[in-house]
């Protein structure tokens, strides 16, 4: 039976895993994910997705802070893989671990060669993508700059956020990998290599990033929440503090970007620099996740037409 270690961090990568582990044509040697880390206002601290997955199974479960020149890197080299499956783990792995494998492949959430990088559920959702998809592609030194072995597309819906599509390319990912693995594996699978030319990038979101320009249109304002939700959430400013929008609807409208055009008990309608937006979950500064609802009847009930948010 082919030894694999398994590395990856989020529910994404969760949903890859247990789909290996239940297949049960591999064995997992070792699971590598990110170190527990304190979130929240409280800092708890919190398993990654893959660490809670694991603890159901007996199975070594490794935590490194960086994995490069790690006691625990030395230790993975001494238990003889045949390869690496890695999604959505968040470190790149050292070239020594790699060349002591067989095959060592990546689970990654896009079309590549387009967005190459950590966040490329987010940015083909932001660009206004009409699909998205998972491709396994080979290891390399180079981020995500591996030869494919194979893909899958998916369409993006109006109705799809950062959350559900990682949802659904979590399970595309499972299948494909569990499809094409046998065949890979067995060098009956031949990879083909990125055309450079095609390559984009998705780093990792910045603060700078979340803030909505009331200046671009509403589709692209409408696109840039859905991108940013569940996480890290778009913001904007109100009353000079960071008010976040967690979902909206494209609208009907022309005014001066941020301002308000229509205020009524349960809905609120912002201008942007084409069209509008009708916000519908929002947090002001200080207060909990509400509907559009509870914030007219609350924190927002002397809002008035012509006032603006972004300032």
């Amino acid at each position: 039976m082919t030894k694999i270690i398994f590395m990856g961090t989020p529910d994404f990568s969760a949903t890859v895993l247990k789909g290996l582990l239940e297949s049960k044509q591999y064995e997992i040697v070792a699971v590598v994910t990110q170190p527990d880390r304190a979130v929240g206002r409280k800092k708890e601290i919190r398993m990654t997705p893959v660490k809670e997955l694991v603890l159901s199974y007996d199975l070594p479960i490794y935590q490194p802070e960086k994995l490069s020149n790690s006691p625990e890197l030395d230790e993975l080299m001494t238990l003889g893989a045949d390869g690496i499956i890695t999604a959505a783990f968040g470190q790149f792995l050292p070239s020594r671990l790699l060349d002591s494998v067989a095959f060592a492949v990546n689970v990654h959430a896009s079309l590549l060669p387009k967005y190459r990088g950590g966040a490329p559920i987010h940015y083909a959702i932001i660009n206004g993508e009409k699909e998205a998809g998972v491709t396994i592609m080979e290891m390399v030194k180079e981020m995500d700059a591996g030869d494919m072995v194979a893909s899958r597309s998916t369409t993006i819906e109006d109705s799809d956020n950062v959350g559900t599509l990682f949802e659904k390319l979590a399970v595309i990912g499972r299948d494909l990998l569990l499809e094409c693995l046998p065949a890979y594996i067995a060098g009956e699978l031949k990879p083909i290599a990125q055309d450079v030319r095609q390559v984009t990038f998705s780093p990792n979101i910045t603060p700078e990033e979340e803030r909505i320009d009331w200046q671009k249109t509403n589709r692209q304002i409408f696109n840039h929440i859905r991108g940013m939700y569940p996480w890290p959430v778009a913001h904007t400013l109100w009353q000079g503090e960071r008010f976040k929008i967690y979902e909206a609807t494209l609208a009907d409208g022309t005014g001066k970007p941020g301002e308000i055009l229509e205020v009524g008990k349960k809905h609120l309608v912002v201008a942007a620099g084409e069209g509008a937006i009708s916000l519908q979950t929002v947090q002001p500064a200080g207060k909990p996740k509400m509907s559009i609802a509870d914030f007219l009847n609350g924190a927002g009930r002397n809002l008035a037409v012509g006032d603006k948010f972004g300032i």
